[in-house]
């Protein structure tokens, strides 16, 4: 199990709060100009960040985030890269850092060589959004066994046998995927989020973090009065995209990310 991932969400229980945890695609706009994307993300409040290995056939992200990963790749962006920029990032913070990939890249490393990289490189959380705990038991077992947490996730169409499966694998957090489909910003959140997560906790003790469709400051308050954490990507992907080649893509990140903070809602 994260230390880090387990303390965060503690502390920030007693402090009476939920977590934010913004999503940026590693390499976007460049592998140069990545690392100081992720300081500003730091700067501007968040407790968690999730970093996105940009891959060529993401089956679960939206255009945004697509785009992304298109950009970040032919800028040069390698597994390798992505493992440097964490590792630099974690010698300048120690909130916990979540990389969310797809199985392929794993299993072309080797998993047992990707996992002990990751952990020297200060990864806490993996997410792995192809690989669903029945099919990935053993994976996701050697993750928790070399201090990893493996990040689950559910959706609205989970069964109660789905979100046991998931509740009793994960580590660290559920993610709960706030509606079906892929990502990207919306203007509203979903019907009957609080219903959903209360069904949820009768399972588990683990925090539970929402994401997909998360946008504005408005939502992230509305979605922390009732779950543990706020994951927001797409939106700030878009400030990337549009201030790529800006002198000032950092500060305009902090100054998004920290928008975003304010909207916590405090319990």
């Amino acid at each position: 199990m994260s230390r880090r991932i387990a303390a965060t969400f503690a502390r920030l229980k007693d402090e009476g709060r939920g977590a934010l945890m913004p999503f940026v695609t590693v390499g976007d706009p460049s592998p140069a100009r990545s690392p100081d994307v992720l300081h500003a993300v730091v700067r501007g409040g968040a407790d968690l960040i999730e970093l996105g290995f940009p891959y060529s056939d993401p089956l679960a992200d939206g255009p945004t985030i697509q785009q992304s990963s298109q950009r970040a790749l032919e800028a040069g962006t390698t597994l390798d890269r992505v493992f440097a920029i964490a590792a630099e990032l974690r010698q300048a913070t120690d909130i916990p850092l979540v990389l969310m990939t797809y199985f392929n890249p794993i299993l072309q490393r080797g998993p047992e060589r990707y996992l002990a990289t990751a952990k020297e490189v200060g990864i806490d959380g993996l997410i792995v959004p192809d690989l669903p705990p029945d099919e990935g038991a053993e994976f996701y077992a050697a993750c928790d066994a070399i201090g990893i947490d493996p990040i689950l996730l559910l959706a609205p169409t989970s069964t109660d046998d789905r979100i046991r499966l998931a509740c009793d694998g994960g580590r660290g957090f559920i993610y709960y995927v706030s509606l079906t489909g892929i990502t990207g910003a919306r203007a509203s959140l979903a019907a009957n989020l609080s219903g959903k997560l209360a069904h949820i906790r009768a399972f588990t003790d683990l925090p539970l973090a929402v994401g997909f469709g998360l946008s504005t400051p408005e939502h992230v308050g509305e979605v922390t009065q009732f779950a543990d954490g706020a994951i927001v990507g797409s939106a700030l992907v878009r400030v990337v995209e549009e201030h790529r080649d800006a002198a000032d893509l950092p500060a305009r990140v902090e100054r998004f990310v920290a928008s975003l903070a304010k909207g916590l809602r405090r319990k």
